[in-house]
């Protein structure tokens, strides 16, 4: 998987249990969420999300190099 996909599913994982723990537990995981959902907005006009750098330190590849492998192998 790309680094992009992995940021995709960790969003959505925290937006899933947030809402269940603020259905169970306490309304206020809804500001959680909230948070999530901004942080998504903002990376989507800014290009850069603080999960992106988390991710890289795991030395995961973009979906730019992965193509970009994929070409120079003939893959």
């Amino acid at each position: 998987m790309t680094i992009e996909r992995y940021l995709r599913a960790i969003a959505g994982f925290f937006i899933l249990v947030s809402v269940l723990l603020a259905h169970y537990h306490s309304k206020y995981w809804l500001i959680f969420t909230g948070f999530v959902g901004a942080n998504l907005l903002q990376s989507a006009f800014s290009n850069w999300c603080p999960m992106m750098n988390i991710l890289r330190k795991f030395v995961l590849q973009s979906a730019e190099k992965v193509n970009k492998n994929n070409k120079e192998s003939g893959v």
